[in-house]
């Protein structure tokens, strides 16, 4: 993990209630810890210029859903991403999805699941319950934009809306 990264998430608050959509007033009580903790890293990435999502959930908090963004060679490349929250959750990670890059990398699961099994999911379980929605995002979503949006450019995979 680059230091960049690091400072990033060190400002990212821990969690502390461990409960999952099944779980009544603990999940409301986890869901406004998770808000709290998105709100915070909204704004560490506004103050450093590096926006690159948004997302909102259903009332219950169960399915997410948003736009993320990459910026590579000068030009943004947006996608849609979603997920549901597991209902082991938070023993297990959401399971984030672009579908519209389905079937374009190696490194992606069906349904357009981005693949974080070798380096994600060992972080996350050494820390349940303290990571959260935004730790996912940011441990997670970013640096699988990171590598793999120039790959998929590079090798003509992907397009840029101006290119079309």
């Amino acid at each position: 993990m680059d230091n960049q990264t690091k400072q990033t998430v060190q400002q990212i608050p821990l969690l502390t209630v461990k409960a999952g959509p099944r779980d009544g007033d603990k999940w409301i009580d986890r869901l406004k810890e998770e808000y709290q903790a998105l709100i915070k890293y909204v704004e560490i990435n506004k103050k450093a210029d590096n926006d690159w999502f948004n997302i909102e959930s259903n009332p219950l908090g169960t399915r997410w859903q948003g736009k993320c963004w990459y910026i590579y060679n000068f030009k943004k490349y947006e996608f849609d991403l979603e997920f549901d929250m597991p209902v082991t959750y938070p023993e297990t990670s959401p399971e984030i999805a672009i579908p519209e890059l389905e079937n374009k990398t190696e490194k992606m699961y069906r349904g357009g699941k981005i693949c974080l099994t070798v380096h994600f999911k060992p972080l996350w379980s050494r820390n349940v319950p303290h990571f959260g929605i935004a730790h996912a995002l940011a441990l997670g979503l970013a640096p699988w934009l990171a590598a793999e949006v120039p790959h998929l450019v590079d090798n003509g995979i992907i397009k840029h809306k101006e290119d079309k």
